[in-house]
């Protein structure tokens, strides 16, 4: 395999820096993340391997960066001591690696507490002064906002040095977190925003008003020592009025023992009352970390044993059942609330009820819930069963409005027969029917279709044309309905009469057909009559249409009452027909287009309508049978699989030559 070019190495690692600081000042200063966990850990472990392979990239690079700079709202101090951060590592391979490097096997194991850091300077046993991380060297001012955090001393107890520096976590409980956001107007995505949010307020009173919690873990200005060990210097600093997460600590000597505290932890996670991302290994013995010392970034003598990311154990509190538009009932763990990757997750699906029976799913369950980017949770597996778990029996009919539920011959789902009156039913399609995809109708949303479908006055999409006429009466009497607001939703139904094809056939809920395959079938019958029409040969000839799919289509159009609700709909609507772009020698007909990166001149859905009008698949990952990369300014990982494929790549002037005339 070729060497990728250094010039190509050089631009990878000048993106990779460059988000990792935009991330680290949205983390940090702006206490609201853009990205999660999992992924800035990735493009940070990418970009030190990079500089392990030319050293000449690690000034200003990921190896000699820390935290972020300070904002400027507060007033700020210099670290006496510098306050790094700590190594991580991922999997038991690179902790037998770490634990290579060092002599003193005897490892302290704590908590790794999400939250955000803090350092507090006693003199004479009295609270002087508090900082921030900020960019490790120098911290920001929250002196008074840490004052206000009970388990933060205003004095210290018992013996203590003259002079002290005390590093800890600054968190909020999962029940504190729920309890605000149930009572605040903003919403923090968890519990570390809530956290930081708080802690990091130019006025204490605010911060005094959150229940904010801390933990204290090591120090740094000292004017003497008295003990010899990480684990001893947890006794003092509870013997001093701090909290630690003593209570979990343990020692080990070995891999075998760090890893079953590990396991041990993953599986207590969820009754652990403050969320934690992994474990700090730290060498126990104090005189041998002075002697170890620190890199730029972080002493040698800890690591961070991450948690993965995308999983998480919790506790199954209850399986509830979720009636979808179809009628298909799915199953939804409620779960006791645990964080993956940066959010905070209460319920996950659990498919359908074969796999509860599969997998043996009980109310109680200790259980992995795994979360991979914007993915809906799902349930994975049983860890440990609870003793008085009895297996989970599947309704036999509807919990919304009592019918029967059936499960046909060869598919796994199980359905509500009742599906012209189920009020799960009728809502879900109306919803689908008029979200932006669709109809695009505002001012008509969930509540307001479960409001109208309770009162009888929507019972299928083309009620929705004549609500305001027949209910106007009505509507003016009811709390929420003005005559503004009653005026702008009708001015948006009337709007929404004229529709393009493709929106029409997303709207309808034909079974297995979604916006991109709404757009093929759009291009490829240009009407609505002929796809009315269209065999299941005709679809399975067009590229992209599968067997089940043409099979759900035309079984779509062939259902009677289909039929009658879509011809009832059409005395409302006008479709607009496809009009195809004719050019010769088009280089984009039936072409596999990738778009990545930012155009100057265009949004991405503009291209993207330009090249399907011009006969493009536009897709939304790069694979071998990909034609066509278009690569605006920042583009990532998309254009290097484009590089790895061989696949063509176009600038935004390459695409502007191809559509010139549009």
């Amino acid at each position: 395999m070729s060497k990728i070019p250094d010039l190509f190495i050089r631009a990878e690692h000048s993106d990779l820096i460059k988000k990792l600081k935009e991330w680290d000042i949205a983390y940090h200063q702006n206490d609201a993340p853009v990205v999660d966990d999992a992924t800035y850990d990735i493009a940070k472990r990418r970009a030190l391997e990079i500089e392990l392979q030319y050293p000449e990239l690690s000034e200003n690079g990921a190896s000699t960066h820390v935290g972020a700079a300070t904002s400027k709202d507060f007033k700020t101090h210099v670290h006496s001591v510098p306050m790094l951060s700590i190594s991580d590592v991922f999997s038991e391979a690179e902790v037998v690696d770490w634990l290579k490097k060092i002599k003193d096997t005897d490892i302290f194991v704590e908590l790794k507490v999400d939250g955000l850091s803090f350092s507090a300077l006693y003199e004479d046993g009295v609270l002087v002064r508090g900082l921030t991380r900020g960019s490790g060297q120098q911290g920001e001012d929250i002196t008074e906002n840490l004052k206000t955090i009970h388990d933060i001393p205003k004095t210290l107890t018992g013996n203590f040095p003259k002079v002290i520096e005390i590093r800890g976590e600054v968190y909020m409980a999962r029940n504190d977190f729920i309890t605000l956001n149930e009572m605040s107007d903003k919403k923090f995505a968890n519990p570390r925003n809530a956290a930081a949010g708080s802690l990091r307020q130019l006025n204490p009173e605010i911060t005094a008003q959150r229940r904010l919690s801390a933990f204290a873990y090591t120090y740094g200005q000292l004017s003497e020592r008295t003990w010899k060990t990480q684990s001893e210097f947890f006794e003092k600093l509870e013997s001093w009025g701090f909290k630690t997460t003593g209570l979990w600590a343990r020692r080990a000597k070995t891999i075998s023992e760090i890893v079953n505290v590990y396991n041990e932890v993953m599986i207590m996670r969820a009754d652990i009352p403050f969320d934690i991302d992994g474990l700090v290994l730290k060498v126990n013995d104090i005189a041998t970390q002075e002697k170890m010392g620190m890199t730029a970034q972080s002493p040698r003598w800890e690591v961070a044993y991450k948690f993965p990311a995308a999983r998480a154990i919790t506790k199954l509190r209850d399986i509830t059942i979720q009636v979808g538009r179809t009628g298909v009932l799915t199953p939804v763990a409620e779960l006791e609330p645990i964080n993956i990757g940066g959010v905070l997750v209460s319920r996950a699906t659990l498919h359908n009820a074969d796999e509860i029976a599969r997998k043996d799913f009980r109310i109680g369950d200790k259980v992995i819930v795994q979360r991979a980017g914007d993915v809906i949770p799902q349930v994975v597996e049983v860890v440990e069963h609870a003793t008085d778990s009895i297996p989970y029996v599947f309704p036999i009919r509807c919990p919304v409005c009592g019918s029967h539920v059936v499960q046909e011959a060869g598919l796994v789902a199980r359905r509500c027969v009742n599906s012209l009156s189920c009020p799960a039913q009728v809502v879900g399609e109306l919803e689908h029917f008029v979200s932006k995809k669709g109809f695009d109708i505002e001012g008509l949303g969930s509540k307001q279709i479960e409001l109208f479908v309770s009162l009888g006055w929507l019972h299928n999409p083309a009620d929705i044309f004549t609500l305001v006429e027949k209910h106007i009466n009505d509507l003016m009497l009811m709390e929420g309905f003005g005559e503004k607001s009653i005026s702008n939703l009708d001015k948006s139904i009337k709007n929404s009469q004229t529709i393009d094809l493709h929106r029409l056939l997303f709207a309808i809920g034909i079974p297995e057909v979604g916006e991109a395959t709404a757009k093929i079938l759009a291009r490829d019958f240009e009407t609505l009559e002929a796809l009315r029409k269209a065999t299941q040969w005709q679809l399975k000839k067009i590229d992209g249409i599968g067997d089940i799919m043409a099979d759900e289509i035309v079984s779509f159009f062939a259902d009677k009452n289909n039929s009658a609700v879509l011809d009832n709909l059409l005395q409302y609507i006008k479709v607009n027909e496809v009009k195809k772009v004719v050019v010769y020698n088009n280089p984009l007909m039936n072409k596999k287009i990738v778009l990545t990166g930012t155009l100057e001149k265009y949004t991405r859905d503009q291209a993207r309508e330009i090249l399907e009008k011009f006969g493009a698949r536009v897709q939304g990952s790069v694979s071998a049978k990909t034609d066509i990369v278009i690569a605006g300014r920042d583009s990532g990982s998309k254009l290097i699989d484009a590089q790895k494929f061989g696949v063509t790549v176009w600038s935004e002037s390459d695409f502007e030559k191809a559509t010139k005339g549009n």
